[in-house]
């Protein structure tokens, strides 16, 4: 008989009930938006409610999967499945996960993609990366968001743009800070800067490191986020 005195190991506890939480978001996010193609000619308060609830039902999902996959990470154990993938694949499911919520808030995303886009990377992470940023542009920009997606020299470049007040000084500062060095309970400069740098930096190669950087400005004059992969 196991010792009951035994100290509970609440890491694991921890990545358990993250873990389940998520599955439990997944489908209260699935019934949110079946609950929206249902609705007929809703009003202006039903719409925005609706848009509400689905933007923070996504967004606390995307969150818990950052949590698990940091956890995962400090097991040395972030499970990194680096594949040949077709980009559009991965740009369709975004724009598929974000489609209600942008067409109840009345905004426009705008894609431009090189075509037959293939690169090795690991879809999943970096779909939860894209997806994150997504969500913050659109909640802070007014209208436009434009995904760009390209080679650049030896890189694969996602580049995200809004028309929003662009990033804060202190999420700029936070983008040339050492990782060790990171403050992670810094609301947006926080959780999820740490995670998409960590999810860069883990496609890298012996001579190519994946990294991300900000900036305001660009073609539609508020924040600027790119993702580069070797």
């Amino acid at each position: 008989m196991e010792n009951s005195n035994q100290p509970i190991d609440f890491s694991t506890v921890l990545g358990s009930a993250v873990h389940d939480m998520k599955n439990s978001l997944c489908l209260l996010i699935q019934s949110i938006e079946n609950l929206g193609q249902s609705m007929v000619n809703p009003d202006t308060v039903t719409s925005e409610h609706f848009a509400s609830a689905h933007y923070e039902a996504a967004r606390l999902n995307t969150g818990l999967v950052q949590l698990l996959s940091l956890y995962r990470a400090g097991l040395n154990n972030l499970p990194l499945n680096i594949d040949e993938h077709y980009i559009e694949e991965i740009v369709d499911e975004l724009k598929a996960c974000n489609e209600s919520y942008l067409n109840h808030k009345n905004m426009i995303l705008e894609v431009e993609q090189s075509a037959d886009l293939v690169w090795y990377l690991d879809a999943d992470l970096i779909g939860i990366l894209l997806n994150d940023v997504l969500i913050n542009a659109m909640r802070y920009s007014d209208s436009r968001i434009k995904l760009s997606i390209y080679t650049e020299q030896e890189f694969l470049v996602f580049k995200v743009e809004d028309d929003g007040p662009g990033y804060p000084q202190s999420m700029l500062d936070a983008n040339i800070i050492n990782m060790q060095h990171y403050d992670i309970s810094q609301g947006r400069t926080g959780l999820g800067l740490f995670f998409a740098r960590l999810i860069a930096q883990a496609h890298s190669n012996k001579e190519l490191v994946g990294h991300i950087t900000l900036k305001n400005g660009g073609t539609l004059g508020g924040s600027v986020f790119e993702l580069k992969l070797p």
